[in-house]
């Protein structure tokens, strides 16, 4: 298993980046700046797009793993290494995501704690409804972790 940063062609990964965000135009607004890395493990199985926002915060921005290989530790991993790699320039990780079932317990069983909440983000920033675990995201939840 290998984590290496991608530099280029960034959107060769448009699909995988999509299913953890799926509005293109949204990701555009952070793929340039972003820092993104891949795990490879006999082919990429899982990305992540970092943003350094400033006051000592790192920001995931997007992590997604291909579906038929969910639940096998790789992004518990990718953010491991990212937490690693980033402790000694930034003192906070934190992760923007919808209020879900499914992914705010991830991040809590990886150490993250609830921050803020921005309301209505979903409602006002994508152009249909996102809908995860049967349920309709409207605001953002930010969960941060101490690097």
């Amino acid at each position: 298993m290998k984590i290496y940063e991608i530099k280029e062609n960034k959107k060769q990964l448009l699909p995988l980046l999509l299913l953890a965000d799926e509005q293109e135009d949204m990701i555009d607004r952070y793929i340039d700046k972003g820092t993104m890395y891949v795990l490879d493990d006999n082919g990429i199985k899982c990305e992540c797009v970092v943003t350094d926002e400033g006051d000592g915060i790192l920001e995931i921005k997007n992590i997604a793993t291909y579906p038929e290989f969910q639940g096998r530790g790789y992004a518990k991993k990718l953010i491991e290494y990212i937490a690693e790699k980033y402790n000694d320039r930034y003192s906070v990780l934190q992760v923007g995501t919808g209020d879900s079932p499914m992914t705010v317990p991830f991040y809590e069983k990886c150490g993250f704690v609830r921050s803020h909440v921005i309301p209505d983000f979903f409602t006002d920033n994508y152009d249909h409804p996102i809908i995860e675990c049967g349920v309709q995201l409207v605001d953002m939840v930010y969960l941060r972790k101490k690097l």
